[in-house]
């Protein structure tokens, strides 16, 4: 035999099974991919500022998660569609909006949450009373319902925890209180949803910006 050449050593059991396992490994390795996380959503700095935390408030409100909010239904300015005369509150409750008409044919439109089918309310009202960090009663029709509610039926103080927010618009109709309101909201999942009982709900940076800017006595139009 030619000692310059070298003959393979035999192939045995155990050599071909580690080969294959070699093989298998290599070709895993091929088609992996490597997962990466999305990248974090990017937000104007405008609505970042405008939905900031409120420090000094009676009860700190916490910064709104803005990946929670649909982008709709931030605040912002645009053409009045309402046709009402400057200082009315209009709520779309179709569009989940409240617009406040501006003059020159502009409105600032806010994103609400509304009553379910069943709670909800239209007409022409005013704005009789504000109040900051309300306390909330539940009305009786609502207790009978809603039993696990009773022990609040002389009142829950104001808080984050309050249904009603950090503010309270409450509507009245030929003088009287139609137990329907405008109120803050902690939950920006519940903007732009039918999910109350029957009254309009803004997140709480917005409520107290539309409380700053209407007077008691405002005209409401709830369509």
């Amino acid at each position: 035999m030619n000692p310059a050449i070298v003959l393979p050593a035999p192939l045995t059991r155990r050599s071909f099974l580690a080969a294959g396992a070699s093989f298998s490994a290599l070709a895993l390795a091929g088609c992996a991919t490597t997962e990466q996380a999305p990248p974090e959503p990017t937000f104007d700095p405008q609505y970042v500022a405008m939905y900031a935390a409120l420090p000094y408030e009676r009860f700190p409100v916490p910064a709104v998660d803005l990946r929670l909010m649909k982008p709709t239904h931030l605040r912002r300015y645009v053409p009045d569609p309402t046709g009402e005369r400057p200082g009315t509150i209009v709520v779309d409750t179709g569009a989940r909006y409240l617009y406040l008409v501006m003059e020159g044919g502009q409105a600032l439109r806010y994103g609400v949450g509304i009553g379910r089918d069943g709670f909800t309310w239209s007409g022409r009202a005013e704005i009789a009373r504000k109040a900051a960090w309300p306390t909330w009663t539940p009305p009786r029709e609502m207790i009978l319902r809603q039993p696990e509610i009773a022990p609040y039926a002389n009142g829950m103080p104001g808080g984050l925890d309050n249904p009603l927010g950090a503010r309270a618009l409450y509507i009245f109709q030929d003088g009287r209180d139609t137990l329907y309101r405008l109120h803050g909201a902690s939950d920006p999942r519940t903007i732009g949803e039918a999910v109350s009982s029957g009254c309009v709900r803004l997140i709480n940076q917005d409520v107290i910006d539309l409380y700053q800017r209407v007077p008691v006595g405002a005209p409401v139009l709830v369509y």
